[in-house]
């Protein structure tokens, strides 16, 4: 008599390096007996959103929103985006001063993105309107709004729209701290047992072993999630936030999340300070 697989739910965004991490497991080219998972692309901010109801196995999320989902999930050491002195950027037609940044409406891409926070740390509250990430771009340039806080591949495409970058939260970050910029993690949900939370927390490690040892497969993969970039492009991107850090934040990558979550509870801009718990 054969089991029936036990399904497992796995969100991500349906961005290049989301898709070129989890390469291996879209496309079978690892083993995961006993285990079926069925992938759930949504942008960011739905994630985040389907992570304060815990509705998710296994789910990308911004580390701003991991304050607001800690008592259901767990942070994964493997599978984080962050950025080595580049990251978010707030864009316009024509920059203006960082004071002048302050004076304004941004569009950003969600109330609980560590893009948003950022810009909290950087230029405190300011007035913001939320729209879908792949939207600002477009709002910016027809004049919706006059400036948009831009993830994603918009950090590499936004020139060729003509437009300018006047803040660049990674750079700002590095230059402040030393280190990276934590954007977004994987986490897990605490009710899975120690027993498979393990056992999925190697899984997902193999996948993005498995792709950054079959790169060009990879790459090739993640080109059907790349919005207005070319194969070089695509890879330039996915190099950019699938590295190292991403295989094993390791202590560099957790001290960065401390840090980042830490101003943001000292600031109150969180409810309260996060102890980082590790599957």
């Amino acid at each position: 008599m054969t089991i029936p697989a036990r399904q497992i739910t796995l969100g991500h965004s349906p961005d290049p390096d989301d898709a070129f991490m989890f390469y291996g497991l879209a496309k079978r080219k690892i083993e995961t007996p006993g285990l079926a998972f069925e992938h759930v692309l949504q942008d960011i901010q739905t994630l985040n959103e389907r992570a304060t109801r815990g509705e998710l196995d296994i789910t990308a999320i911004s580390v701003h929103a991991y304050a607001y989902v800690h008592d259901k999930y767990l942070l994964l050491s493997s599978g984080a985006s962050m950025g080595d002195g580049y990251g978010p950027m707030v864009v316009m037609k024509k920059a203006v001063a960082e004071d002048g940044l302050k004076k304004i409406t941004i569009a950003i891409p969600g109330r609980l993105t560590s893009a948003a926070l950022g810009l909290k740390l950087r230029l405190g509250e300011t007035p913001t309107a939320v729209l879908p990430f792949d939207q600002i771009i477009p709002a910016v340039i027809r004049g919706e709004y006059e400036a948009g806080l831009i993830i994603h591949e918009g950090q590499l495409t936004y020139a060729a729209s003509g437009l300018e970058c006047a803040l660049d939260l990674g750079k700002w970050w590095k230059a402040e701290t030393g280190l990276p910029l934590p954007l977004g993690v994987n986490a897990v949900r605490r009710d899975l047992g120690p027993g498979l939370i393990a056992r999925l927390s190697r899984i997902l490690s193999e996948s993005i072993a498995y792709s950054l040892s079959h790169r060009k497969e990879a790459v090739e993969y993640a080109l059907d999630y790349a919005r207005d970039m070319g194969a070089d492009l695509a890879d330039r991107f996915v190099g950019m936030y699938v590295n190292e850090l991403t295989v094993e934040m390791g202590e560099t990558g957790r001290c960065a999340i401390r840090e980042f979550l830490g101003r943001a509870a000292a600031q109150g801009f969180i409810p309260r300070p996060i102890a980082l718990e590790f599957a």
